[in-house]
């Protein structure tokens, strides 16, 4: 009887030894996708860092910055954080900077005393034409088509999209 409880308790390491070994396989860094997305943003911001660098800005600057030069009016801070998804507690002191580096006008919204409009100033109109090679250099360090990024884009909207559904 000593022998077959040895054999099951052999049997059942064995099992647990085998399940730990594929579990560690599989809990290897490079085959995870969250590992994949985390160290390719860290790399596209470091592409990004090296060109906007140059132009004294920082990536959610830049950010926030293309989503006013794609507007074609004033846009509230709740809108732009909506369209960044950054709350109004990291959005604020950014906006401040972009202000005081003369980028970004801020004044109160007059159909709503709570809210602020955020505007380019004629600098900041500028720094468009300044920023205008940035997504072709991003594309071309990616060494992808423009329809790959595309694809590329949509596949991770996606995936965002379904991880914030889930809650």
């Amino acid at each position: 009887m000593h022998n077959i409880y040895c054999f099951k308790a052999n049997i059942a390491s064995a099992l647990c030894t085998i399940y730990f070994l594929i579990m560690s396989q599989r809990l290897n860094p490079a085959d995870m996708i969250c590992y994949a997305l985390y160290s390719a943003n860290h790399a596209l911001t470091r592409t990004y860092r090296d060109l906007l660098d140059p132009l004294g800005l920082t990536y959610p600057q830049y950010l926030v910055l293309v989503t006013l030069w794609s507007a074609d009016h004033p846009l509230s801070v709740k809108s732009i954080g909506q369209t960044l998804s950054l709350d109004s507690g990291t959005l604020t002191p950014l906006l401040k900077r972009l202000e005081g580096m003369g980028l970004v006008m801020r004044r109160r919204n007059p159909e709503d005393e709570r809210g602020t409009l955020i505007s380019l100033t004629q600098n900041g109109q500028r720094m468009r034409d300044r920023a205008r090679h940035v997504p072709d250099a991003i594309r071309k360090a990616t060494g992808l088509s423009l329809e790959e990024l595309g694809r590329l884009r949509s596949e991770i909207t996606i995936l965002r999209e379904r991880l914030e559904a889930r809650g």
